[in-house]
């Protein structure tokens, strides 16, 4: 049984930090790519920046420097340092796992962010 559990979100005001972390159980993690999503309430879930086992990574436009994705294989794990919050920040953060050779995505329970002072 495949699980993901994420953790580190909360209420932060603005221009403060955040580190999200997300632990996978029951799948083989460095073979799938990871990345971390967004998904305001009524609004579509947006990428925020992911990373493939390479280590390469990519950012949403609107991260501007201010998010770092990394990856621990050994610990299963995937994080995103969040600094430099904002309030448009305010979401449920979810993490991802696919393997597009195989089309098999999943999908954390998701974790709120609140950027507000």
């Amino acid at each position: 049984q495949v699980q993901l559990v994420e953790s580190g979100g909360g209420l932060v005001q603005p221009g403060g930090s955040l580190r999200l972390s997300c632990a996978a159980s029951g799948v083989r993690f460095r073979l799938y790519a990871t990345a971390w999503y967004r998904q305001v309430r009524g609004k579509q879930r947006e990428m925020v920046a992911d990373i493939r086992s390479s280590g390469t990574t990519n950012y949403a436009d609107f991260v501007e420097g201010r998010f770092t994705i990394s990856r621990d294989d050994a610990m299963s794990s995937v994080y995103l340092q969040m600094n430099n919050l904002k309030p448009e920040d305010t979401a449920v953060y979810y993490c991802r796992l696919r393997r597009w050779d195989i089309d098999s995505t999943y999908w954390g329970q998701g974790t709120q962010v609140t950027v507000s002072s």
